[in-house]
């Protein structure tokens, strides 16, 4: 009987969950799936790896709250009764701060410091930490680790990491750090096998989805990213605003009358693609309309990620390789070619072909700069740290 590994991904309205089978070094998917419309007309679907639907069930308003979706999931995992034992449960934690730069086994005072982060990532965090505890109050034998959207940026240089604040801020936490790492660090472990140059070279990863950012890679490691202090900076993303200047912040509490809860609202949940086209914060509800309200939204998307890619090829030296992933990131060529076109200064040739394909190598062979379309996996990078963790804790378990 093999041991299984629970990866969770909770956020606000949902909570998304793998099942990896661990047999010696490999991790083998099991089932992927989640819950979502929390609070709301919840639904339940769980989908075998090969995207079939194995289980599913509808609740009526008011619907679960997360602790009964959870409850179900962990629930219908025993009931599936499948040739494994869930042995330990991996979670996605969006902000680690200072504290915590590699995965950590999940205690009542892990959660406690976590719990002082909360406001740095709002969306995220809390639903998190209500999984951890309350599978530590119900399932307290099984073995939880946290891993962090933060640590993979944890080594970028100390001049990448500053604002231009007070020192005594910097030392207090205030400070750039980055997020979607576990998404960049898959897609550095996925590159070798691939681009040999673009895995020990320069390279910029785009991770972009309904939360988007860019990362700047090293040979393998984070130099730079667009994200900062929270999830909010850099790109404009689905309904969070990207970067802006601080005296907007002002403005809006000086002159609008607005306090931090009402600016909260503001930046993470009314902005972005949806405040730009005030139609959606769907791409691919966007890419369909023709209300010109959605082609500037598109415009402003697309004109940021040039903007940024200059500033990580600048903090790089060069460039070898850009690299896609994330939701639009994976499945719109519109964007993809876009951004390449861009990018042609740079040194990249789209392959118009293979970009509509939906190829993996998306520029041409004689391009001096490669570009690619990677399918990144946070799941699968969450239960491989999870399964290390563990192996160090309880040498017994594989």
């Amino acid at each position: 009987m093999a041991d299984a590994i629970l990866v969770l991904n909770a956020g606000s309205s949902s909570i998304k969950f793998s099942l990896f089978a661990s047999r010696g070094d490999e991790l083998a998917p099991i089932l992927r799936g989640q819950v979502e419309g929390l609070a709301t007309r919840s639904r339940f679907v769980a989908r075998s790896p090969e995207g079939a639907i194995v289980a599913q069930r509808n609740w009526t308003e008011p619907g679960l709250d997360h602790a009964g979706a959870l409850e179900h999931i962990v629930a219908f995992l025993a009931a599936e009764r499948g040739d494994y034992e869930l042995v330990s449960v991996g979670h996605r934690v969006v902000h680690g701060g200072l504290e915590f730069s590699a995965p950590v086994a999940v205690t009542a005072q892990v959660i406690e410091a976590l719990e002082r982060l909360v406001q740095l990532a709002p969306l995220h965090q809390p639903h998190s930490l209500s999984g951890m505890r309350y599978l530590l109050q119900r399932h307290p034998r099984l073995a939880q680790v946290a891993c962090f959207d933060t640590a993979f940026h944890r080594g970028n240089p100390d001049l990448a990491q500053r604002f231009a604040l007070p020192a005594e801020l910097h030392e207090a936490g205030v400070r750039r750090y980055g997020f979607h790492g576990l998404s960049y660090e898959f897609i550095a472990s996925a590159l070798a096998s691939r681009d040999r140059r673009a895995s020990t070279g320069r390279c910029v990863v785009l991770h972009l989805g309904n939360g988007a950012s860019m990362c700047a890679l090293a040979e393998g490691q984070s130099i730079a990213s667009t994200m900062g202090f929270s999830p909010l900076d850099g790109l404009p993303m689905g309904t969070r605003c990207g970067a802006l200047d601080p005296g907007v912040m002002l403005y809006l509490m000086a002159q609008r009358g607005l306090d931090a809860r009402a600016i909260e609202q503001l930046v993470y949940r009314e902005s972005g693609l949806l405040g730009v086209s005030g139609i959606s914060s769907d791409m691919r509800t966007l890419e369909q309309s023709a209300d010109p309200r959605a082609a500037l939204a598109i415009d402003l998307f697309v004109y940021r990620i040039r903007r940024e890619l200059g500033s990580l090829v600048a903090a790089l030296g060069g460039l070898d390789a850009l690299v896609f992933t994330g939701g639009i990131g994976e499945n719109s060529a519109a964007i993809r070619a876009r951004v390449v076109r861009d990018a042609a200064w740079l040194g990249v040739e789209l392959d118009a072909t293979a970009n509509e394909a939906g190829a993996e190598r998306i520029s041409t062979e004689s391009s001096r700069v490669s570009a690619w379309k990677l399918a990144t996996d946070e799941e699968l990078m969450i239960a491989r740290h999870t399964r290390d963790r563990i192996a160090l804790l309880l040498p017994g378990v594989r």
